[in-house]
């Protein structure tokens, strides 16, 4: 594990990613891009881990790309700043698609990269005095990888301003907008995420990983007979699944599922 990013795991199977270049303001850079997919990777394959909390060291979540990498991709070749890309979209994707729920937890800055990060996670909470920021157009830059996720996350509207404007925003404003889903005081960040652990802890994990993809499937298509057959093909299937009947004789005899961690 680089010791620009940190790893945790609980009993339960949560695992916390943090990220840890904190005198940068914990700002990409090749070396966090290449661990945080690496970390991703691991722990989305691996049977015990229930959840993925992600999480920033110092002041902040995220200042976005680290300055003086981007000074240096830059001055390279054209092939050499496009797999450069090409790896923070992979870590982008690896993040949105991971098969297991993610959970940012967003304090001080999140600029650029980060604002991608908190998009890509299920779900985010933010300290009331978070700030965020696409700032990449003052860069003479684009937001362009962590794009699709942003604006899927606030819609095209917000994101023509906020992509054209690189104005700071708050945190409730990032709420507003539906950046993040909650903001809590300060002091309460890291408590407000263990309180939706634990429900997602309630859950049945083969369950979740389909109902994220669920979400994928039904994005942006109409709804109508194609989508109908795979949507009841699918819940059919998960009836059947040792999940699925695990959790309904639960249900039906008072008692805890199996996967159940309170």
């Amino acid at each position: 594990m680089s010791g620009t990013l940190l790893e945790t795991v609980d009993e339960r199977g949560v695992a916390t990613l943090t990220l840890n270049r904190p005198e940068q303001h914990n700002a990409f850079d090749d070396g966090l891009i290449a661990a945080l997919t690496a970390s991703l990777h691991r722990l989305g394959a691996a049977p015990g881990i229930r959840a993925v909390v992600l999480a920033g060291a110092g002041q902040s979540f995220s200042a976005g790309a680290d300055l003086a990498w981007m000074r240096r991709i830059a001055g390279q070749s054209f092939d050499s700043n496009l797999a450069d890309a090409a790896g923070l979209a992979g870590l982008m994707h690896s993040l949105d698609r991971l098969p297991k729920p993610t959970l940012a937890l967003v304090h001080g800055a999140a600029y650029g990269g980060g604002v991608g990060l908190a998009a890509c996670c299920d779900i985010a909470f933010a300290a009331e005095s978070a700030r965020f920021c696409l700032s990449e157009v003052r860069l003479g830059l684009i937001p362009a990888t962590i794009g699709p996720y942003v604006v899927n996350a606030i819609g095209p509207r917000w994101a023509r301003r906020l992509f054209q404007t690189a104005e700071v925003f708050s945190a409730e404003r990032a709420r507003a907008i539906g950046l993040v889903h909650e903001v809590v005081p300060d002091d309460r960040l890291e408590a407000a995420g263990a309180e939706v652990l634990r429900d997602i802890l309630r859950g049945a994990p083969g369950a979740q990983a389909e109902a994220k993809d669920l979400v994928f499937l039904c994005e942006g298509r109409p709804v109508d007979a194609d989508l109908g057959r795979e949507t009841g093909r699918r819940i059919a299937r998960r009836r059947a699944s040792d999940e699925g009947q695990a959790g309904i004789a639960a249900f039906l005899d008072k008692r805890l599922a199996p996967w159940r961690r309170d």
